[in-house]
């Protein structure tokens, strides 16, 4: 049976614990990014078809059927070049996308690899709320025909806006964004963290 394929674009490192709980549940995980990055071990993390809220980690030994993470050196300035590389690694298209890419290069790296993806595959698009003119009230999927579920990071943390947003926070609000992709939710915004200064939504 042909395991069933991801492609996770962020920077190295990232979203290293999404794409290893991703790999716990049977994906291949492509990652395209600059330098290879090892993930964190699987007693660390927390299955993405774990209820939302559910504190307790995973056995090595709870995942059935584990998948993998394949490396792909690419970069966002030469997006042909990171679609032909990861084409050529994807055992099939693409079943679900996880995209955290500069808004620099955003539009040119996303239709650069929609090629590569299966026909409605969901996509979780991370964002930095810095990068945005206004917080938007509605989602504005990049990919149409891709549900889309957009998480906005905020600089600081919600429980505490004294401090900046951690990435266990950002990692957090990620994967309860993949589990509603996954389960075939229609496009919906999520908002983690807060702008420095203004209270939370």
């Amino acid at each position: 049976m042909t395991a069933r394929n991801a492609l996770m674009l962020a920077g190295t490192g990232m979203l290293s614990e999404v794409a290893q709980v991703l790999a716990g549940d049977g994906w291949r995980v492509v990652l395209p990014c600059r330098r290879y990055s090892p993930l964190p071990a699987p007693e660390e993390l927390i299955s993405a078809s774990a209820p939302p809220g559910r504190a307790s980690h995973a056995r090595p030994d709870a995942f059935p059927d584990p998948g993998k993470a394949v490396w792909v050196e690419a970069h966002w300035d030469r997006p042909r070049e990171l679609a032909r590389k990861t084409e050529k690694v994807l055992t099939a298209p693409a079943g679900l996308l996880v995209a955290w890419v500069h808004e620099t290069y955003r539009r040119s790296v996303l239709g650069a690899v929609e090629p590569l993806l299966a026909s409605a595959a969901p996509v979780v698009e991370v964002r930095a709320l810095a990068d945005l003119g206004r917080i938007p009230d509605e989602p504005d999927p990049l990919l149409v025909g891709h549900p889309t579920q957009q998480v906005l990071l905020g600089s600081v943390s919600e429980q505490d806006p004294r401090r900046p947003l951690a990435h266990d926070e950002i990692v957090d609000g990620v994967l309860v964004a993949v589990r509603r992709a996954l389960a075939g939710r229609h496009s919906s915004l999520h908002q983690v963290g807060q702008r420095r200064g203004l209270p939370v939504r």
